[in-house]
């Protein structure tokens, strides 16, 4: 075979090198379409909500590779379903393309409370969505700060921040609605103790304000009320008026105060 090369002039031989080149080349290029399986492709299939075992088996077996990708916690889904495919359902690719799959946690994640009393809603439930919690009910009460959180609740019960609670859980939140357009009297609390008082600022749509509390006062709850601002009536003897929303203050006294039972007589007529 040497013999027969060298016993050629190089110009034969260099026009037998480019014939071979380029048929090595024709050969590969018309093979190129095999290789790379030009035109053919598949459409992808819907495998969200699946058992991630049945939709790698699903994609597997339609002509695709599958790997998950990622992980995320939905309450509302089974563990390990499918929550996401790349590329979505009814795509077209090509054959045994990768479709990758976040997949449902098993357990949910524990995440810290945050603190949302004080701030808008808007900054609330972005606060909640980048901790992968979810706004719940939204209730409304009579407050001065329109549309702020007044309280965070989870399964119906006041949380505090900090405290650990599931990804994916649903956290109610307390709003302000303004203070109300109707003026009302002012209550009396002076002499009830400070439990009551707190049930008939609820039923007023009244909020407390300050509370100042008399050192000897050991259970707050069942301590009296010896003032309050603003005060029943003026100094002229005038309903002091409030509204929805509004707040009194208090002053608490371990002692009740004495307060007149008996209204005096009325005046003799000449």
């Amino acid at each position: 075979m040497f013999d027969f090369i060298t016993k050629r002039s190089f110009g034969f031989n260099l026009l037998v090198v480019i014939a071979l080149f380029f048929a090595l080349a024709l050969l590969f290029f018309s093979m190129l379409g095999v290789i790379t399986k030009h035109g053919q492709q598949l459409t992808v299939p819907d495998v969200r909500g699946k058992n991630v075992k049945e939709a790698i088996a699903t994609l597997e077996r339609l002509g695709f590779e599958a790997d998950v990708r990622d992980s995320i916690y939905v309450d509302s889904l089974p563990p390990l379903a499918v929550y996401a495919q790349t590329p979505d359902k009814g795509a077209q690719v090509k054959v045994n393309r990768t479709i990758y799959l976040t997949v449902n946690k098993m357990v949910a994640p524990m995440v810290k409370m945050p603190d949302l009393e004080g701030l808008t809603f808007r900054s609330a439930e972005m606060m909640l969505k980048s901790m992968r919690l979810n706004v719940g009910d939204t209730i409304y009460k009579p407050d001065f700060a329109t549309n702020t959180v007044l309280q965070q609740l989870l399964n119906g019960r006041k949380i505090k921040p900090g405290t650990p609670v599931a990804e994916g859980s649903n956290i109610t939140l307390i709003l302000s609605s303004g203070t109300g357009s109707i003026e009302n009297p002012v209550p009396n609390f002076v002499g009830l103790t400070y439990a009551e008082a707190r049930e008939m600022l609820n039923a007023s749509n009244l909020n407390p304000g300050t509370v100042i509390i008399d050192p000897n006062v050991k259970d707050t709850a069942n301590a009296f009320i010896i003032k309050q601002v603003p005060t029943r009536k003026n100094e002229i003897g005038d309903f002091n008026m409030v509204r929805a929303g509004e707040s009194v203050d208090f002053w608490l006294s371990a002692t009740k105060p004495v307060t007149d039972s008996i209204a005096p007589p009325p005046a003799a007529e000449e």
